[in-house]
């Protein structure tokens, strides 16, 4: 199959050509939409998780800030149709890119599917330019017992990801899932090539974006380990099975795989070509989802299963991966505050245990104000430099820029206390009655001193900006009787 790198975005009034419709990560590898669950056109409309316009919800109303766009009709979710503008049909994945030396079309064809990532990286190999880092994963022995050591505390929920990037020399996603897997004997369990699981692993590393400022592979290994401190809670340690551990650790190393570091209003508005394959719903987190089944299925990592349950776990994972969209919050919320309510969840059945794992991973996705304040406040510093960046570019092109994404209006502060407050709070509160334990004590006392923090550094800043604004419209005032000497002269 011949490989197109420079796939167009394209005009919603257009077919989708077929090299568009072969790449992996954008469709389903099947005609029928059936094998990865995929809704059909009418059923859209009615999906679970849609936010009604008028509610007066304030939590609702921020979620939607966050990103829910659905644009409605008579026939379901169509997308949305705008004038023509230049910049509509420009590919998302250049915004962040760094301007590159031109290299000449290379007559070689690659047979291995490659994504945008890799394909930058093999594009180097294949013209003789040097990598970056002519070290690759070679680690001085230092920091690689460094690693070690941090790995034998990967369960503790103060464990620093960025210090364990650092020592890993960016490698942090595949040292840590890898470890993770080992720790569990899901290699021994699933029969897994270990040669196999590492391509697959530093397959995933290479399609996060680096140039995200967030939604990138350190996020990535920051939930995984996150997911891997809920998957030893008590609760769940007792009753997850083997097929869950692995599903669960898959979701959160691939749950935002091939992110563009734009939401998905923006691919919306832009009439990107995703937005349309997926209907304007959940499109990214779809993408992120048939982005990690093709790259399972590139790797052949589970190739040697039948083809049922293969098909079947691809299945969960996708409901797993689908359960992170923040629009769809208020829902799952809703369900899991009925299951506590009712005292009827029961661990020892295979659909509630699945509904817990996509609950953990919600958790798990969404937990950076409840860690300690300095990786806190690095989280919350990194995902505003990107929600920033997108209203920057969307301002530059005279789209309509996103309200949580106009530095104009916003402070890193004020999106932090809002977040908290609408999307976090009300989610670890139900989950610390579902698992009442020191690790949720823990969270939630980070959770309430990190709020505080925010709100005092806003306090202060907006005191030292009234008071700053106020000397500005006061003039300095002249007392009538003074008189001004003369240069050189000595008052008596």
């Amino acid at each position: 199959m011949e490989v197109c790198y420079q796939l167009p975005v394209l005009p919603l009034d257009r077919p989708v050509p077929k090299h568009v419709l072969s790449r992996r990560g954008a469709i389903s590898f099947s005609s029928s939409s059936s094998l990865f669950g995929g809704p059909a056109p009418r059923q859209l409309s009615k999906r679970r998780g849609a936010i009604s316009y008028d509610s007066e919800d304030q939590t609702a109303l921020y979620i939607r800030m966050l990103g829910d766009v659905r644009v409605r009709s008579q026939v379901g979710f169509e997308p949305e149709r705008r004038g023509s503008h230049p910049y509509l049909y420009v590919d998302f994945r250049t915004l962040h890119s760094r301007p590159e030396a031109a290299w000449p079309v290379s007559a070689r064809n690659v047979r291995r599917l490659l994504s945008f990532q890799r394909y930058l990286h093999s594009s180097r190999f294949f013209h003789g330019i040097p990598a970056s880092n002519p070290l690759g994963y070679i680690l001085d022995d230092d920091f690689t017992g460094q690693a070690k050591l941090m790995l034998q505390k990967v369960g503790n929920w103060n464990f620093d990801i960025f210090l364990f990037d650092r020592l890993t020399n960016g490698n942090s996603l595949v040292n840590l899932t890898f470890h993770l897997f080992n720790t569990y004997g899901l290699i021994e369990l699933f029969q897994l090539d270990m040669v196999k699981l590492r391509r697959f692993l530093v397959m995933i590393q290479e399609d996060y974006r680096c140039q995200n400022p967030y939604h990138n592979a350190v996020h990535a290994a920051d939930v995984t380990q996150a997911m891997y401190c809920y998957l030893q809670e008590p609760k769940l340690a007792e009753t997850l099975t083997s097929c869950d551990l692995l599903l669960g650790l898959l979701a959160a190393a691939t749950h935002d795989l091939d992110h563009p570091g734009v939401n998905q209003p923006f691919l919306i508005k832009t009439d990107h070509y995703l937005a349309a394959l997926y209907k304007n719903s959940s499109v990214l987190e779809n993408h992120h989802w048939k982005s990690a089944v093709g790259l399972l299925r590139e790797s052949d990592l589970l190739s040697h299963l039948p083809t049922e349950d293969r098909l079947n776990m691809e299945e969960r994972l996708g409901s797993l991966i689908l359960a992170t969209d923040i629009s769809r919050q208020n829902d799952y919320l809703s369900e899991f505050r009925t299951h506590l309510d009712k005292g009827d969840l029961c661990l020892t059945n295979g659909g509630h245990r699945h509904f817990i794992l996509q609950m953990a991973l919600k958790c798990a996705d969404i937990c950076n104000p409840c860690r300690p304040w300095k990786l806190s406040k690095q989280w919350s510093e990194k995902v505003t430099e990107e929600f920033f960046h997108q209203g920057d570019i969307e301002r530059k092109h005279n789209l309509e820029v996103t309200p949580l994404c106009d530095r104009q209006s916003n402070s890193v502060a004020n999106i932090q206390i809002g977040f908290m407050a609408y999307v976090v709070e009300p989610l670890f509160v139900e989950w610390s009655r579902f698992s009442n334990t020191r690790l949720s004590q823990t969270m939630m006392s980070h959770l309430s001193l990190n709020k505080h923090g925010w709100k005092e550094g806003r306090d202060k800043q907006e005191v030292s900006s009234s008071r700053a604004s106020e000397e500005q419209r006061t003039p300095p005032t002249k007392d009538s009787n003074s008189k001004v000497l003369p240069q050189g002269s000595k008052g008596s």
